[in-house]
């Protein structure tokens, strides 16, 4: 973890030490961010598993559904950082003169799922663009952010002390750094994993639509590009809300209604933006969409790392390390393909990975059902997480 916060530190440094925007910056510092937030990640899930499942042995309860809320907890505060990071963005941009031109109605025919591959911004937005001195500022605000985040965690945050994180800090002690990265790949002859790998990457895929197509091909197109960063604080604000509230409700619905709820509004949302022609007239349309989606992945995030926790519980490390390496490779393939593909088609590869991974996640699902019969106690503890004693199933 530790090394994790000084590569982002680093990031931080090479952001201010040069602001031009170019392949020789972005390329090295993008590179260094997912070195840092790779371990970070990781470390992250695997410190809320163990915590949560300590506070559950503590106070009588059941260990999945504190793991849920501890994830949803998490989740309230990452989430709103989107809200918090584009509102200072838009407050300190909002000070640069800039004209919006009315889009055409011929303009507007090329907004959408059946997008003509222009550029969504030569027809909404003229700006001289920001000063350096806001972009020093900006940045200014954002490192500084950063630098108080490290400084928090490395003076306030607390070790975990438990037999089970012992033996894990012994085993990773003895082990190569080898030894470890290869246990990312040998996690995969868990077929639970291998089952989850499309529910993983599908976090990935809607993700980057959001943030690359619909914000470019919807909003920007329809709107101008001075709207993204409202549009986007919809969904951060969604999100963050809905990350609690279902972290809470979990224990009650359980996380098969839950998953089966961000399917169904995640499908609902990718037909719509099939049939739907963007207009300025339907400002309020842009907001609803975003925030639909902030539901859905809401559920994804909070539900689909507390699986892996409830899981994988014996093996946290490896697990949430191949949750991060799927879903990453989800942001790769779908940011990869985003210049080359209409919209339209984009919204079919991003339904079809969500169709595929529905129908493994409930094959997991059933496999978990069909093995409690046989184990009741050990599958019990298994799946909850927890060492609490159950009377019955």
């Amino acid at each position: 973890m530790s090394l994790s916060f000084l590569l982002d530190f680093y990031f931080y440094l090479l952001l201010m030490e040069g602001f031009r925007v170019c392949r020789y910056t972005l390329v090295p510092a993008s590179i260094i961010l997912g070195l840092g937030g790779a371990p970070l990640w990781s470390a992250k899930c695997t410190y809320l598993t163990i915590a949560g499942n300590l506070y559950a042995q503590k106070a009588g309860k059941i260990g999945r559904d504190v793991i849920n809320q501890y994830f949803g907890l998490f989740f309230l505060i990452f989430q709103s950082s989107g809200v918090w990071g584009n509102l200072i963005s838009s407050l300190i941009f909002g000070q640069t003169t800039t004209t919006v031109a009315e889009v055409s109605e011929e303009d507007l025919m090329c907004c959408g799922a059946y997008d003509c591959m222009t550029n969504a911004t030569a027809n909404t937005t003229a700006s001289s663009g920001p000063t350096k001195t806001l972009i020093y500022t900006l940045l200014g605000v954002y490192t500084g952010s950063g630098v108080l985040a490290v400084l928090l965690v490395a003076l306030f945050l607390d070790q975990i002390k438990d037999n089970q994180a012992e033996r894990e800090t012994e085993k990773m002690q003895t082990q190569s750094f080898w030894s470890t990265f290869l246990a990312t790949f040998q996690h995969l002859k868990d077929k639970r994993q291998c089952l989850l790998i499309p529910l993983t990457m599908y976090s990935g895929f809607e993700q980057a639509f959001l943030a690359g197509d619909y914000t470019k091909s919807y909003v920007t197109c329809a709107l101008g590009i001075h709207f993204v960063g409202y549009v986007m604080i919809s969904f951060s604000a969604a999100n963050s809300l809905c990350s609690l509230f279902f972290g809470k409700i979990s224990q009650f619905t359980g996380r098969k209604a839950l998953f089966a709820l961000a399917a169904i509004t995640n499908l609902a949302c990718i037909i719509a933006l099939l049939l739907w022609k963007p207009h300025p007239n339907q400002l309020a349309v842009f907001f609803i969409f975003s925030a639909l989606w902030g539901l859905a992945d809401a559920i994804w995030q909070t539900q689909t790392n507390a699986l892996y926790g409830v899981l994988f519980e014996k093996h946290k490390e490896a697990g949430f390390a191949n949750y991060r390496l799927w879903e990453s490779l989800g942001f790769v393939i779908a940011f990869g393909y985003s210049t080359f593909l209409h919209v339209y088609v984009k919204l079919y590869i991003v339904m079809a990975v969500l169709v595929v991974a529905i129908v493994m996640y409930g094959t997991v699902e059933y496999l978990e059902v069909k093995d409690l019969p046989g184990t009741p106690t050990t599958m019990k503890e298994a799946i909850t997480g927890s060492v609490v004693q159950q009377s019955r199933l």
